[in-house]
C-alpha cells in the first residue's frame, strides 16, 4: 500500500495528538509523596543520612529531628522540615512524626538510658501511624556479649512487639573512631588496646548513612536484618602499622589486659563510665564480636565500603591540615 505524503501528515498529527493527551492524563495522576523522618539528626551519622536522602528525595519529604531545631537552621533553609524530638520529653514526640510514613531510629547516645528512650520513640511512633521504622543497632545483637549490645536487643524486641514492619540495621565500628586514637599513637610510637588479635570489620559513617537512607528510599514493607560491616577487616596491631606507614615513623600496637586498658583510659581523662565500655568492648572484640564477612554492607550501597586505611589516612591528613 502507498501512503501520500497528506495522509502521512494527517496519521502523525493524530498520533501526536493522542500521545499529548496522554502525557497529559499522566502529569494530571496526583503522586503521594513519601515523608521520612531520621531522628538524632543534628549528630555525625544523622547528617550523613538526611545528606544521602537529599540526594533522592525532596527536601519537604525529609523530617529532622532533633532536640534544638536551631542547630539545624541550615538545613531549614534548604527546605528540610526541622521539628523539637527529645527523647526525654514524650509530649514532643507524637506530634514531630506527624505525617511521616518511613522513620529512622538512630540510637541514643546516652548509655544506660537508651532502653527506655527508644520505647518511647516506638510507642510514638505506632500512635503517629508511622508505616516503616529501620533502627541502627549493633553488629551480631542477637549473640553479641559486649554490654553495649544489651540495650540493643532490649531495643531490637519492642520494635518487633510493636508491630510495625522494620529493618534491623546492625551496625559495625566506625572507622572514625579508631582513627581518633592515631594521633596519640604516633605520638608515644604505640596504639594500645585490649582487643588482641581480633579482626574488626569496621567501615566510615558515610557507608552506614547511605545504608540506612537506601532502606529508607527502596519502600520496601518487608521485615529485615542487616548485619553491616566493611568489606575488609583488621587487627589493631594491622591498624598501628598502618598508622606509622601514613605518618612515616613506626608505631607498634600494645596489647593490655582489661583493667590496665581502662586505667589508661581513665588516666587520658575519660569518665569512668565511658573508659569501662571502650575497654570492655575492645576485650570482647578480641573474641570476634566485631566482625562479619557478609559483605551485606555493599551490597545495600551498591559499592565497595570505603577501605579503612582511606578512611584512617583522611584523619592523619584532616589533623596536619
Amino acid at each position: 500500500m502507498r501512503w501520500s505524503f497528506p495522509k502521512l501528515t494527517f496519521l502523525y498529527v493524530l498520533l501526536f495528538r493522542k500521545l499529548g493527551a496522554y502525557l497529559v492524563s499522566i502529569n494530571s495522576v496526583k503522586v503521594e509523596n513519601i515523608m521520612y523522618a531520621v531522628t538524632g539528626a543534628s549528630g555525625q551519622l544523622g547528617r550523613l543520612v538526611i545528606d544521602a536522602l537529599l540526594r533522592t528525595a525532596r527536601p519537604s519529604d525529609i523530617v529532622a529531628l532533633v532536640r534544638n531545631p536551631a542547630k539545624l537552621s541550615d538545613l531549614a533553609a534548604r527546605g528540610v522540615v526541622v521539628r523539637a524530638f527529645d527523647y526525654d520529653a514524650p509530649d514532643t514526640l507524637e506530634p514531630a512524626l506527624a505525617g511521616v510514613e518511613r522513620m529512622l531510629l538512630i540510637s541514643s547516645s546516652e548509655v544506660g538510658s537508651r532502653e527506655a528512650q527508644h520505647k518511647a520513640v516506638i510507642s510514638a511512633a505506632k500512635t503517629a501511624g508511622v508505616g516503616y521504622i529501620a533502627y541502627t543497632s549493633i553488629l551480631h545483637a542477637d549473640v553479641n556479649p559486649m554490654n553495649l549490645a544489651v540495650e540493643h536487643r532490649a531495643t531490637e524486641a519492642a520494635i518487633k512487639a510493636s508491630g510495625l514492619p522494620y529493618a534491623i540495621l546492625r551496625n559495625g565500628w566506625y572507622t572514625e573512631n579508631y582513627g581518633m586514637s592515631a594521633a596519640a599513637a604516633i605520638e608515644h610510637g604505640a596504639l594500645v588496646g585490649s582487643a588482641g588479635d581480633g579482626r574488626i570489620s569496621s567501615a566510615s559513617r558515610e557507608d552506614y548513612a547511605d545504608a540506612a537512607a537506601a532502606v529508607l528510599i527502596d519502600g520496601s514493607a518487608e521485615t529485615r536484618v542487616f548485619e553491616l560491616a566493611g568489606d575488609d577487616a583488621f587487627t589493631l596491631a594491622e591498624f598501628a602499622a598502618a598508622i606509622g606507614q601514613i605518618a612515616g615513623r613506626p608505631v607498634v600496637y600494645q596489647d593490655l589486659p582489661q583493667d590496665d586498658y581502662r586505667r589508661i583510659l581513665e588516666g587520658a581523662g575519660l569518665p569512668a563510665s565511658i573508659a569501662d565500655m571502650l575497654a570492655e568492648s575492645d576485650a570482647k572484640a578480641a573474641t570476634g564480636s566485631l566482625f562479619d564477612d557478609g559483605r551485606a554492607l555493599s551490597a545495600l550501597i551498591g559499592r565497595p565500603t570505603t577501605p579503612w586505611r582511606t578512611t584512617l589516612a583522611d584523619a592523619l591528613k584532616s589533623r596536619q591540615g
